[in-house]
């Protein structure tokens, strides 16, 4: 592609070169260079890019974006933006031929909620016979092909990459989960959102290299409801008004405890064999009754969200009926299927937040015990060991404690860390090091109607246990134990 071409939509200054240039790849990492790359220099937390413009050149790079002051090598164009990271947003959306605004995109941001709710999106979608991709953090979906994801939302030239193999595969519709990180690194930028979800906030992602403090973080989620042309906000959360707060879309609510576009009501949870569900009524949007086997009051309103869009998309009513009951998502309150009296969960519950949440909701449906496989991450802050230890305690759950990506440091040390916070309270537990035993361990003392909870994992199919992952599937692992 030309580059002329390739910055119709962009503002920028050509300081030395050829718009005429031809362009056969963008790159902004300097390992995947090529013959007549598009090179964007991006500062980085640790890295800048700006720093490798003569290897990138070397490598046979034509063409430089850079936003700040740099030396010029003969027979290279240079082009100077405000920001790099928007660029390379807005040259990727160029480069594939702006896939977004051939399907109807729908993005999903807040706290808790936005990879349950996008797969409701996606199985409903489906199963009404759309062709729909799906981009998040278990990965991506095209059309039902299944690709690994680095990150929830992915840098902006992988993630227009994906739409455009969305597109050429025939997709109608994109369902996609907008961090707060893709939001403040305008990896989003240039993407024609039709419809903006917010789901719930809580303090989440502050610290080094991520949000300064809450302020930022919420600053940022705003960010998409100034890219949507329809912003669907949850009316119950708390900072619902901050949220809607200089939004540049039209404006539709869902709730359970107040009036709005649609309520649920008349909310009751369920029991089956091997299975926590809840069912509830809708008023509004639409009238009707749906039920799903995910359990909780957060499955209410992560079904809400779907029903509402797949409402606004015209989705015949069966389609989300059947949908929402059968849908499942990988790692998010996942009943694992053993056929015994009692139940097995595995959730990426990894925070005190997303621990007291999931133990509330199961707590709801009275177990005989609950028991709760868990760790901390390694190299991480002390006091979210505390404090999921503490969780843990209040609600009377027998700790068994274990490995969780403990990144080098000792496993036993990072467990008496979270044993500070169960004392607060005062709670059992019991420190298994290696978490296949610590799951062996914790299904060998069942007894019928408790619960076992498999904590911090959900997903994932690696632990790192120094600095390299190796394979560790919770899941495979319970089946295992079960000749499943």
């Amino acid at each position: 592609m030309k580059l002329e071409k390739l910055l119709t939509e962009i503002d920028y200054t050509l300081l030395q070169g050829d718009l005429n240039t031809d362009v056969v790849q963008i790159d902004y990492d300097s390992r995947k260079v090529i013959n007549n790359s598009l090179f964007v220099c991006i500062v980085g937390a640790n890295v800048d890019g700006h720093n490798f413009i003569d290897s990138v050149i070397d490598q046979g790079a034509k063409v430089i974006v850079v936003e700040k002051e740099v030396s010029y090598q003969s027979g290279i164009t240079y082009i100077k933006v405000e920001n790099s990271r928007i660029a390379l947003a807005l040259l990727s959306s160029a480069f594939f031929d702006y896939p977004s605004r051939k399907m109807t995109v729908i993005g999903i941001t807040g706290t808790k909620g936005k990879t349950t709710t996008s797969y409701m999106l996606e199985s409903i979608l489906t199963k009404a016979h759309k062709k729909v991709g799906l981009i998040g953090t278990i990965g991506s979906i095209v059309n039902g092909v299944f690709h690994e994801t680095k990150n929830t939302t992915p840098e902006s030239f992988e993630l227009q990459s994906l739409m455009y193999e969305m597109v050429e595969n025939g997709c109608e519709y994109c369902v996609m989960e907008v961090s707060s990180q893709g939001l403040m690194l305008h990896r989003v930028a240039g993407i024609d959102f039709d419809y903006g979800i917010f789901t719930n906030l809580s303090p989440d992602h502050i610290g080094k290299n991520e949000h300064r403090d809450f302020n930022h973080y919420m600053s940022c989620k705003k960010m998409l409801f100034q890219m949507c042309k329809v912003g669907i906000f949850n009316k119950d959360d708390e900072h619902y008004l901050d949220m809607i707060d200089n939004a540049k879309c039209q404006i539709l609510t869902y709730s359970i405890h107040q009036d709005s576009d649609l309520q649920g009501y008349d909310i009751h949870l369920s029991q089956g064999e091997g299975t926590l569900g809840v069912s509830f009524k809708t008023r509004g949007l639409i009238n009707d009754t749906f039920e799903t086997d995910i359990p909780g009051e957060f499955s209410v309103y992560n079904s809400l969200v779907a029903i509402m869009i797949c409402q606004q998309l015209s989705i015949e009513t069966p389609y989300i009926k059947q949908a929402l009951k059968l849908v499942r998502v990988s790692g998010r309150v996942e009943i694992v299927p053993i056929h015994q009296p009692y139940t097995v969960i595995i959730d990426y519950a990894h925070n005190a937040l997303s621990f007291d949440s999931i133990l509330s909701t199961i707590s709801a449906y009275h177990p005989h015990r609950l028991i709760c496989v868990y760790g901390a991450g390694g190299k991480r802050d002390k006091k979210r060991r505390y404090d999921v230890g503490e969780v843990v305690a209040k609600y009377h759950a027998y700790s068994i404690l274990t490995a969780d990506n403990p990144r080098g440091e000792s496993v036993h040390d990072i467990c008496m860390d979270i044993v500070e916070g169960i004392n607060r309270i005062g709670g059992d537990y019991t420190i298994i090091e290696d978490r296949k035993d610590a799951i062996h361990y914790a299904l060998s003392i069942a007894q019928k109607d408790d619960v076992i909870l498999c904590l911090g994992k959900g997903h994932e199919t690696y632990q790192i246990i120094d600095k390299e992952p190796i394979p560790f599937s919770e899941k495979e692992i319970i089946k295992k134990y079960y000749n499943i």
